[in-house]
């Protein structure tokens, strides 16, 4: 029997989230670079190109791929010959192991976890507690799979439960097509198919796991009705033309892998999670000899991409002088770097301002003729000025958008993805402009800062608004004045009849 020092498990639980906080997995990064170099649409090029040169600089800089650190996802298979050298519940001593990894100061990894889920939703300060599931199986290993994931793409969760005879593939396209873009394509899309609703949903979290290996099954030919499965999911998700970050193109998905179990007879249940493109995970297996070691990837599988040829176009635009015509100049699909002031604020931000409003007391910042970001960016180490600051989903933000619009005169938000009806029309109504900075490229932004500083709202935490400057941070325009938005022209522009193989 193979004996595993509880410290061992902790350690390594521990150094595997701070690994893939900063290493995309290869095969990740290959697929990702293949995309890239076939994408027709010029600005989902421009995005696949920010996300691949920010996984570099994470890479290089062991900084976090995207400021979402994520849910601290652990899946345990224990050997029932191994034993684990401990007296303590499993779930504190993996607990212990996220909470080292996401409060290492060198490192520190943003705490998105709130206790409370519907009541004070009180941050837990260390991420914990983390996601864990247990299997017992054959052997006298243990073997662990560690996975952080984002809220983004986690929100897109979808279940159902089929009738036996109708199409899993029609249901996952027509999800997908419903989804918009806050998941952060080009991803993976996890499938799971059979068992009851928990077991469909583990399989399709779990099967997000698995290694790219689509590209491999084009080109033998797929063996079985799983892969066939696979590649006409995949091509026909593609064909809805969603693209990179929804601004069109031939790319959304880079794979789809699919786990199964039986089911009842009259049953189909089907649970579908997509990863986005900060997908991170690992895997490692303790035998009783140590703890887990990492080695990271060779830089050669990452791409030399020069951004300065993709934002060669870009318009600037000056933060500090947001009048009316140089916003109604704006046209959705513009490319822009952007300079100047620019607060940052989301979800906690705008829920306080709104209330402060309806009680007709002041705001402690004047948002008249600014920007706002919708971000929640990892703590600074060193000289840096903020840590990773990727967008956030701006639909979050939609039911406070014409109040805020209304009464501050704000006249430009940053976020990510598509926005709602409701935001929409609060947008066209008040001739204000939306902006989208990549998602999965948290580090980049972050380079674009030069200054940050808390104003209001310290108790936040992440969520605090903050006082930016910031010089060339690369967006693009997603709607204008008028209410028109890329993420409805893009992809119908991109959008192509799906043809069988």
């Amino acid at each position: 029997m193979n004996i595993i020092r509880e410290d061992d498990l902790i350690n390594s639980i521990a150094e595997a989230f701070q690994y893939i906080s900063y290493y995309h997995p290869p095969d990740f990064i290959r697929a990702m670079a293949a995309a890239w170099e076939v994408e027709e649409n010029p600005g989902a090029k421009a995005a696949m190109a920010q996300i691949l040169v920010n996984s570099r600089m994470c890479a290089l800089g062991r900084r976090p791929i995207c400021q979402d650190t994520g849910t601290a996802n652990v899946a345990i298979e224990i050997g029932a010959e191994a034993r684990i050298d401990s007296t303590r519940p499993l779930q504190d001593i993996v607990d212990d192991a996220v909470r080292k990894a996401y409060k290492l100061d060198t490192n520190p990894l943003r705490a998105s976890v709130v206790r409370d889920p519907f009541d004070s939703r009180k941050n837990s300060g260390d991420n914990t507690p983390a996601m864990l599931t247990v299997d017992m199986v054959a052997g006298d290993k243990i073997k662990v799979h560690v996975s952080a994931k984002g809220g983004g793409s986690e929100n897109k969760s979808r279940f159902t439960v089929l009738n036996p005879s109708a199409s899993v593939a029609d249901w996952v396209v027509s999800e997908v097509e419903k989804m918009g873009a806050g998941w952060c394509p080009p991803g993976i899309l996890g499938i799971g198919i059979g068992g009851g609703a928990d077991k469909a949903m583990k399989m399709a979290k779990m099967s997000l796991n698995d290694d790219i290996d689509l590209p491999e099954i084009r080109r033998r030919g797929p063996q079985n009705r799983t892969e066939e499965l696979r590649i006409e999911i995949a091509d026909r998700v593609n064909a809805l033309g969603i693209g990179a970050q929804g601004l069109g193109g031939i790319t959304t998905v880079l794979d789809v892998k699919i786990h199964s179990y039986p089911t009842h007879a009259a049953s189909l249940p089907v649970g579908l999670i997509p990863n986005c493109a900060a997908t991170r995970h690992t895997h490692f297996v303790l035998d009783g000899s140590g703890p887990a070691t990492f080695t990271p990837p060779d830089l050669s599988d990452w791409p030399e991409i020069l951004l300065d040829q993709a934002s060669a176009h870009a318009k600037k635009l000056d933060l500090d002088d947001l009048n009316q015509d140089v916003l109604d100049s704006l046209k959705p699909g513009d490319t822009l770097l952007v300079s100047g002031t620019l607060y940052t604020g989301r979800d906690a931000a705008h829920k306080r301002m709104t209330d402060m409003l309806n009680r007709g007391e002041e705001l402690p910042v004047d948002l008249k003729g600014k920007a706002i970001y919708y971000v929640g960016p990892v703590d600074a180490v060193g000289d840096e000025v903020i840590g990773p600051a990727g967008p956030t989903t701006s639909t979050r933000m939609d039911k406070f958008t014409d109040q805020i619009l209304a009464q501050t005169g704000l006249k430009v938000m940053i976020g990510k993805a598509e926005r709602g009806a409701v935001g929409l029309e609060a947008i066209a109504k008040h001739k204000a402009a939306y902006l989208i900075a990549v998602g999965g490229a948290a580090y980049l932004v972050s380079k674009a800062i030069k200054e940050a500083a808390p104003i209001a709202f310290q108790d936040l935490g992440m969520e605090a608004i903050y006082k930016l400057r910031v010089e060339d941070m690369p967006v693009t325009v997603a709607v204008d004045t008028q209410g028109n938005s890329i993420h409805k022209t893009g992809p119908a522009a991109w959008r192509r009849e799906y043809v069988k193989a």
